[in-house]
């Protein structure tokens, strides 16, 4: 398998973990306080990356990747999932899914911005008119029911654009795993503070799929995910590999459906094969 094939075979597995967030997620914080939830999955993560880093005894970051490094860390370890979080509180995990429409777009500019890629204008017009048929489904669907969701979920993806592209860079140099495992080690000391902090008088009362959702974000979409995902858009380009993201509305909205029970309407799945057919589009031309 060539280097660009086994990128995309990675950021298709990424993208298939990542699924599952916002699902667990909506799950997790019926009963988690978001805040704890982000502090809390971040030092279990943390702690996984620290030990895999010990155990293969991996080089420290150069003085000069310590800032890249904490981008990537605020963008993907502690903005998107406490944004996310605090989103799933106003709107569903069926709703907020659609949004996932916007991170190609988003990582594609942070991209250009941050790594120097050029993809060719008609990639643009793609990812535009996609991410414009996002906006207006949100809009549609219930953006003046719930503008603190929406708003939220906006910031999620801008920040988590920013760390994609940023851990992408990186990628090319650290190593996947090496990226996400290093941006979780030098947020661990404050989110462990954090999660003490506002960690909860009593867990007697939690429910099972709660903790369940709870695993999930802590081990699979803070750790695993990330160590295929920044793979694959350093082996196959960040803003070509970054396109894989819009199937991610497709299996997160069938497990909002089936393990949650969330009403999935017609127009949320004409929105979304409406996206990713500009996400073919834009493909072709990255």
């Amino acid at each position: 398998m060539d280097k660009s094939a086994s990128g995309w075979m990675s950021g298709f597995i990424g993208v298939v973990i990542f699924s599952g967030s916002l699902p667990a997620t909506r799950v997790a914080v019926m009963d988690f306080d978001p805040i704890f939830l982000t502090v809390a999955r971040a030092t279990i993560a943390g702690i996984i990356a620290v030990t895999l880093l010990f155990t293969f005894r991996e080089r420290r970051p150069d003085r000069g990747d310590i800032v890249p490094l904490i981008v990537v860390s605020l963008g993907v370890v502690v903005g998107f999932p406490l944004l996310t979080a605090l989103a799933l509180r106003h709107v569903t995990s069926a709703h907020s899914i659609v949004f996932i429409g916007l991170l190609p777009l988003a990582t594609a500019i942070f991209g250009v911005i941050r790594g120097g890629e050029r993809p060719r204008p008609a990639f643009w017009l793609f990812s535009c008119i996609g991410s414009a048929i996002v906006v207006g489904f949100a809009s549609r669907q219930g953006f003046s029911a719930s503008p603190v969701g929406d708003l939220l979920m906006l910031a999620a993806v801008i920040a988590c654009g920013l760390g994609y592209a940023e851990g992408a860079k990186l990628s090319r140099k650290l190593g996947g795993w090496q990226v996400i495992s290093w941006a979780l080690a030098l947020s661990l000391p404050l989110m462990t503070v954090l999660m003490l902090a506002t960690m909860p008088a009593s867990f007697a009362d939690l429910s099972a799929a709660s903790w369940i959702g709870f695993g999930y974000v802590s081990v699979f979409s803070m750790l695993v995910g990330f160590i295929f995902w920044y793979r694959g858009l350093a082996l196959g380009g960040t803003v070509a590999v970054g396109q894989l993201q819009l199937l991610q509305p497709f299996f997160g909205l069938a497990l909002a459906a089936t393990l949650l029970g969330e009403a999935v309407s017609w127009g949320m799945l004409a929105a979304t094969l409406a996206i990713v057919a500009c996400v073919a589009g834009a493909r072709k031309f990255a």
